[in-house]
């Protein structure tokens, strides 16, 4: 990830299987694990939102509720990846500040997570679905 001089990037290696399983835990705990199964959540954590499975926005409105998100320290992490980042301030990031690449599976789909678990905002290889915001307030 690059670095940004307003906002405070740590590299936490390793983090990302960690992170997605909070992500579950947070996001889609409402589901029982076979209805997770059904959905592919393993493969995919989006498919939460695809399959209409949360209240979530999507598309330009996705993206407008995680620019007007109030945020103070996250998480970025990938699908198929362990790599991942803390933000310890995240005030001014926006979706120009993110690693993102659609055109690479192996790390197109992009999470961003409050560190407190109460919005996540999604970023996906399919230029047909996404991005997603979601949020528990």
């Amino acid at each position: 990830m690059k670095k940004y001089k307003e906002l405070k990037v740590v590299s936490i290696p390793k983090w990302g299987p960690y992170l997605r399983e909070q992500w579950i835990q947070s996001f889609a705990g409402h589901l029982t694990k076979p209805e997770q199964k059904a959905i592919n959540l393993d493969e995919f954590l989006w498919h939460l939102c695809s399959w209409r499975k949360v209240d979530c926005v999507e598309g330009e409105n996705a993206l407008e509720a995680f620019q007007k998100q109030a945020k103070t320290k996250c998480t970025i992490f990938f699908q198929h990846k362990d790599e991942a980042y803390l933000i310890e301030k995240a005030r001014t990031i926006t979706v120009n500040h993110l690693p993102y690449d659609p055109s690479h599976i192996s790390d197109g789909d992009l999470y961003v997570m409050d560190w407190d678990r109460r919005w996540t905002f999604m970023m996906t290889h399919e230029s047909q679905c996404g991005p997603y915001f979601i949020s528990l307030d």
